[in-house]
């Protein structure tokens, strides 16, 4: 009888556990199926962002993948993204660590991911407080009037050839012009490097820094195939590269320099040389190099694929065009400058610049992060050491968040409180939450300005023989989602009275 009850109460038991195991597993999110070894990898595509986009459309706004070994969840939707960005961004605002064997000298890579600890924390600080601040960002205003003047001029000679300018390529050399001249003291064609070999290694650098590779999904060995494929040879070129750069800014900074304002090169290295710069320790100079890197391969990027974007929807739609041209010549006048001010008061502007952060985020996948404490979203367990991914690209594309969510219309942005700091979960062209990108008013400030005064100084037709519906809108991969083909315009010069 004995026998009888323990074997019904065994049996029980083993129910029991199956049933909380069957709970348990029901509680992480849906996934698609995988494969062997590789798991979910052959599902991401050339274009991750938009794979995972389709995918979430029929497993939902949070998502389970395992690539290669890594787990990893996706979300997709802007309430999902405030869960984890807001309400649990404490238990996922770690970085991923960089996999396979580095040199020494390169470890500053690592540090620029670096996972939330005290340094992280007190370098953040410092670069909110001192090197992105607005009164900083303010002091490199004679600096952008100097190099959108300089792109005027380019612009001006093609308008009396008539003859197309490469957008793409301008917004570029704008950008790098002003954050060379503001972050280093000097214009890019001073360096060793001359602008073709410059744009060429930090195109490399945005490639390599924004590819997946057998590395990052399987951190155990995944780096020998790296090896083979040449991929690793390539990173590390890449980084050589960036370090010699940085080397030589540091070398002209040494060398006696023309009397002006004080650069981020300047004011990082005077932090250098003081011990209590960051609160557990001395700022080192790879910490230094992990700072340029981000604003070197974060500022200029992003300005400039935006520019790019925004001039492709507004040609596109002629409706929005003219009334944005429209606000920014009633506004400037006569004037033949366009101060801060002025861009305070282009509201229309403001949107477009909305709308196409929402349709092309610079960064369609937030840089991921890694979950550090166990924590719930939708009711699904996320565990510690799953690689969480932000899909802005699909969060702008939600149907349940935005009418029309294919269609450019920046006036959907009217009397509404959605904006791009970090505080709007529909809208996350710099992310949120501990991880937050500092430079969002310099990243801002440049796009603005840029924009409304190619707008202003003229107007803009499509080369010959090409029709609106002609504008292709691929998109190339890499960490920053540029426009896969070149945008090429012809500037007609507005006469201004």
């Amino acid at each position: 009888m004995a026998t009888i009850w323990f074997l019904s109460l065994l049996f029980v038991t083993i129910l029991l556990l199956a049933a909380f195991k069957r709970k348990k597993q029901q509680r992480r999110p849906p996934s698609p199926p995988g494969l062997p070894i590789i798991g979910n990898l052959h599902q991401l595509g050339e274009l991750p962002h938009q794979s995972l986009w389709k995918l979430s459309k029929e497993y939902g706004p949070v998502m389970f993948l395992k690539l290669g070994s890594i787990p990893t969840v996706v979300l997709s939707s802007s309430e999902t993204a405030k869960q984890a960005l807001k309400i649990h961004d404490l238990h996922c605002c770690s970085r991923p660590s960089l996999a396979g064997p580095r040199e020494l000298s390169y470890n500053y890579l690592d540090i620029a991911f670096a996972p939330y600890d005290d340094y992280w924390k007190e370098v953040k600080k410092l670069c909110v407080q001192e090197v992105f601040s607005p009164k900083r960002v303010h002091t490199m205003q004679p600096i952008r009037d100097e190099e959108v003047k300089k792109l005027i001029d380019i612009v001006t000679k093609s308008a009396q050839e008539k003859t197309p300018v490469n957008l793409s390529e301008k917004f570029l050399s704008l950008t790098v012009g002003v954050i060379c001249r503001a972050a280093f003291g000097v214009s890019f064609h001073e360096t060793v490097l001359n602008s073709d070999r410059f744009d060429k290694f930090i195109n490399e650098a945005f490639l390599f820094l924004g590819s997946f590779s057998a590395s990052d999904f399987f951190p155990n060995g995944g780096w020998i195939v790296d090896r083979l494929t040449g991929l690793q040879g390539r990173r590390e070129r890449s980084v050589r590269d960036l370090d010699a750069f940085y080397e030589q800014m540091f070398d002209l900074h040494r060398e006696e320099k023309e009397k002006g304002s004080e650069d981020f090169v300047d004011l990082l290295l005077r932090f250098q040389k003081e011990e209590s710069v960051l609160g557990y320790g001395k700022l080192t100079r790879n910490h230094v190099k992990a700072i340029l890197m981000n604003v070197l391969i974060g500022g200029i990027g992003t300005s400039a694929i935006t520019m790019t974007w925004a001039m492709t929807e507004l040609m596109r739609s002629p409706r929005a065009m003219k009334k944005v041209q429209s606000e920014i010549r009633n506004q400037i006048g006569n004037k033949s400058m366009i101060t801060l001010d002025d861009i305070e008061q282009l509201h229309y502007l403001k949107m477009v610049v909305k709308e196409t952060w929402r349709l092309h985020p610079p960064a369609p996948l937030i840089v991921p992060r890694e979950v550090m404490s166990e924590f719930e979203i939708n009711g699904y367990q996320i565990q510690p050491k799953t690689r969480l991914y932000v899909n802005v690209w699909a969060i702008g594309r939600d149907p349940d968040t935005w009418k029309d969510p294919d269609m450019f219309l920046p006036e959907r942005f009217i009397d509404n409180n959605i904006d791009p700091k970090g505080q709007s979960f529909e809208l996350l062209p710099f992310g949120a939450g501990r991880r937050l990108c500092p430079a969002i008013y310099m990243g801002t400030s440049m796009v603005e300005f840029g924009l409304a005064n190619m707008l202003f100084h003229f107007d803009w037709k499509l080369p010959e023989d090409m029709e609106v519906e002609d504008i292709d809108m691929e998109e190339s991969p890499g960490l920053n989602v540029s426009k896969k083909n070149e945008l090429l315009l012809v500037p007609v010069k507005y006469v201004y009275n």
